[in-house]
């Protein structure tokens, strides 16, 4: 199990940057897909640094939790 955890920073990295290349895009659609895809990523860096005990990297995420879910808010066209 602690190998499977190791390795999980791979797949973390992998949707971090498919996240962020989606959020560049000028299709509102894929926009919206990059910021999911980053509370994806959010949520396996917590896993891996729960298991890593990395105590920062937990607070970033959850700090780029809330501003992933306002990127998203602020992609959607029916917006307040």
């Amino acid at each position: 199990m602690d190998g499977m955890l190791d390795a999980l920073q791979w797949p973390a990295m992998l949707v971090t940057l498919l996240a962020a290349w989606l959020v560049g895009s000028q299709q509102q659609r894929k926009r919206s897909w990059g910021f999911w895809c980053f509370v994806l990523s959010n949520l396996l860096w917590v896993i891996w640094g729960w298991h890593t005990q990395g105590w920062a990297l937990i607070v970033l995420q959850f700090g780029l939790f809330a501003l992933n879910l306002r990127g998203a808010r602020k992609n959607d066209p029916e917006a307040p």
